[in-house]
């Protein structure tokens, strides 16, 4: 029988081979070398095929991090299955729309998720098998995970034809505006991901972190596949943690991690340390970093940050390793193209914001699951459509402007979320903030702002739309203001608006107009 032969594969199969004890996985007190790491999968593989799992099937995955979700993910390739991460906060409706969507034939969650998935067992069709990890047989569920890993640990006696699989079968888009979408990536181009890794220095053996969750691209494919890549090793957190990130990178002599959306933000408002810049990590790759704290970070925590654009939904990146302050990066890693195009798709000249587009050299490379007109719409001219907004100035330089979808419209001008909570959340009182937009009696759009103070703060909301007055354009400072405890978020930190849009106005939502608050006169500048 002929053997899996996808690049993930290929490259486990060659570490194995050059240094078999060598460390790939760090996990709390537990190192596993890359025997181990293909023993483990060649076991989840051919327990996989024991339980009537067949290539070309899709496996779900609901697994926070830990060794086994890996070990699982690599098992479902080695068999030429597709690997379909699913988001663990997901419940109900949305859940039960995913496992259909994507035609799970099984999925392997956790005990905690239990009630969860039995709740929409009936409402997936192709579902055939259920494998909980830290949990009882029985009651619909058929195996345990520690029976799907006690299989034995050989090459899987399984037919797959040759190609490359893009280290992933199927992820789903975030779903912060509508339904999640399932992104088909079997061939998705890793080469772009690789450019970017070897921008971050990192070496040979030397270690990346990540507590970012596996069901996300960042961390399964930057982060765990992308080290693969460089023969480098993972130390994998259960969780990301603001207060603890630098004493893990520290605990397992990481010289790298991964920053997404308000991380960068987060990580700063920690309480100053002595250590701060006592690590050995060198280098974040960052996705999302606030343009006023760009330099303050870097400076305060002695590392350099590498500024990236990237999708799961097409592959492609922009990479900023100039250190050139709030930009994305460039164009043309790896022969991909970016551009600005207006609503019409002509490209826009330098300073005007429009919607970010690209095309790779290879044509399309991904779909949409089930959604052939949302992919046509995506791919339109031959450009994969982003969704987000940004423009570029004269050097060539790419900044991003924020979603298109959570842009709102007053007074005749459009507003990104961005551009509010990028202002909002440099306040010193603020720890974390969110901008949507709320009907008006007028027909456009008014702005209310969510926000999260730091512990010990009391800002009225007078003293948050005082701060606004000269750091953003006067039809963007909000109407309505709302401290909340938290923000909805995603598992990877981004807002959650449709969320945010569905509560509304509420009793505990301040209204400048209602209390007869006057905006402040901005401040002129001195000739």
């Amino acid at each position: 029988m002929a053997r899996a032969q996808g690049p993930i594969e290929q490259l486990i199969r060659t570490r194995v081979a050059d240094h078999p004890d060598a460390t790939w996985l760090k996990w709390k007190d537990e190192e596993f070398s890359w025997a181990q790491v293909l023993s483990h999968s060649q076991r989840a593989a051919n327990g996989l095929l024991e339980l009537g799992v067949r290539p070309g099937e899709r496996v779900a995955l609901m697994m926070a991090n830990r060794p086994e979700f890996l070990w699982v993910h690599f098992g479902i390739l080695l068999i030429g299955a597709h690997s379909v991460p699913v988001n663990i906060s997901q419940r109900g409706r949305t859940l039960a729309y995913i496992l259909a969507d994507c035609d799970a034939t099984a999925v392997v969650f956790q005990e905690d998720l239990r009630e969860a998935v039995l709740g929409v067992r009936d409402e997936v069709p192709t579902l055939r098998h259920l494998v909980v990890a830290d949990g009882p047989v029985g009651g619909g569920v058929d195996w345990d995970l520690e029976r799907l890993l006690s299989a034995d640990d050989r090459e899987p006696d399984v037919d797959v034809e040759e190609g490359a699989t893009g280290g992933v079968g199927m992820m789903y888009t975030s779903g912060t505006t509508g339904p999640p979408k399932g992104v088909v990536a079997t061939n998705y181009d890793l080469t772009p991901l690789v450019k970017l890794l070897e921008s971050s220095g990192v070496q040979a053996g030397e270690t990346m972190y990540t507590g970012l969750p596996l069901f996300h691209g960042n961390a399964l494919l930057a982060s765990a596949i992308g080290s693969i890549f460089l023969d480098a090793k993972l130390a994998l957190a259960p969780r990301f943690t603001a207060s603890g990130l630098f004493d893990q990178c520290r605990r397992y002599d990481a010289v790298e991690f991964n920053a997404l959306g308000g991380m960068i933000s987060i990580l700063l408002k920690q309480p100053p340390r002595p250590d701060d810049r006592d690590h050995p990590v060198r280098t974040v790759l960052s996705a999302g970093c606030p343009p006023d704290r760009w330099r303050e970070f870097e400076e305060r925590f002695g590392v350099k940050i590498i500024e990236w654009f990237g999708m799961v939904d097409a592959p492609g990146i922009l990479l900023n390793d100039e250190g050139k302050v709030g930009s994305m990066g460039k164009s043309g890693i790896s022969g991909v193209e970016f551009r600005v195009v207006g609503d019409d798709d002509q490209p826009l000249p330098p300073g005007q914001i429009g919607e970010l587009v690209f095309r790779h050299p290879m044509g399309q490379l991904t779909h949409y699951h089930k959604l052939s007109e949302a992919t046509e719409a995506a791919y339109r001219g031959g450009w994969f459509h982003s969704g987000d907004l940004a423009e570029v100035d004269d050097e060539g330089f790419f900044y991003y402007k924020g979603r298109k979808k959570e842009s709102m419209r007053r007074l005749g001008e459009n507003i990104s979320a961005w551009e509010i909570e990028t202002v909002l959340n440099a306040h010193p009182a603020v720890l974390d903030s969110a901008a949507h937009a709320v009907q008006s009696e007028l027909g456009e759009d008014e702005v209310k702002v969510c926000i999260v103070v730091r512990p010990g703060e009391q800002p009225a909301p007078e003293q948050i739309l005082d701060f606004c007055v000269d750091k953003m354009a006067r039809h963007a400072i909000p109407r309505y203001v709302e401290f909340v405890d938290e923000l909805p978020k995603t598992a990877t930190e981004r807002n959650q608006y449709a969320t945010l849009k569905a509560r509304g106005l509420t009793p505990e939502t301040w209204d400048r107009e209602q209390v007869g608050y006057q905006l402040k006169r901005p401040e002129r500048t001195k000739a």
